[in-house]
């Protein structure tokens, strides 16, 4: 399974690409606007929860050119009774990436992935100042059900999350 775009593969993560993820997230956390983190933890801490998500059940692609990865898309299952049916999307592309359609081949690779896992709902949250990813987002199907106000405040300056989520497979 991968997809091509410019050079640009979308595979399933594996171990061996954890460091290159690991400073792909860092680079995107670094820029302090897109991703609630502001840097990355620590390598050894996102190898343990990333390979514990994976043996749960969760679906993580990277975009990877020649050997580095330059973007991520995950859809991480819910795992409290009840909410198993829901997964929770998170995603990132490196900066010089961009606008390559990079994400959108990503989130094509992942929501069709999380259908054919049994995924019914995906879910996630966005900063409302990201209206490139909103845009994204909705042309997939993802709407607005909700905003925490004020949620975020970086650098003195506060941001909105809007809370997203599109219904996939037989609902």
């Amino acid at each position: 399974m991968s997809a091509a775009l410019e050079g640009v593969r979308i595979i399933p993560l594996e171990e061996k690409h954890i460091e290159s993820y690991h400073r792909c997230l860092d680079a995107v956390a670094r820029e302090r606007k897109y991703i609630a983190f502001v840097e990355a933890p620590p390598l050894d801490s996102t190898r343990k929860y990333v390979m514990a998500n994976v043996a749960a059940g969760a679906l993580y692609f990277v975009a990877v050119d020649g050997v580095e990865i330059v973007g991520w898309c995950d859809v991480v299952p819910l795992k409290w009774e009840g909410f198993t049916h829901c997964g929770r999307l998170g995603m990132g592309v490196s900066k010089n990436y961009r606008r390559r359609g990079i994400g959108r081949n990503l989130m094509e690779v992942a929501l069709r992935e999380a259908e054919e896992a049994g995924f019914e709902r995906v879910e996630l949250g966005v900063f409302a100042s990201n209206t490139a990813a909103i845009q994204l987002y909705e042309t997939f199907g993802f709407v607005v059900e909700g905003v925490l106000k004020k949620a975020r405040k970086l650098d003195g300056t506060y941001d909105d999350v809007l809370l997203m989520a599109r219904f996939i497979g037989a609902t």
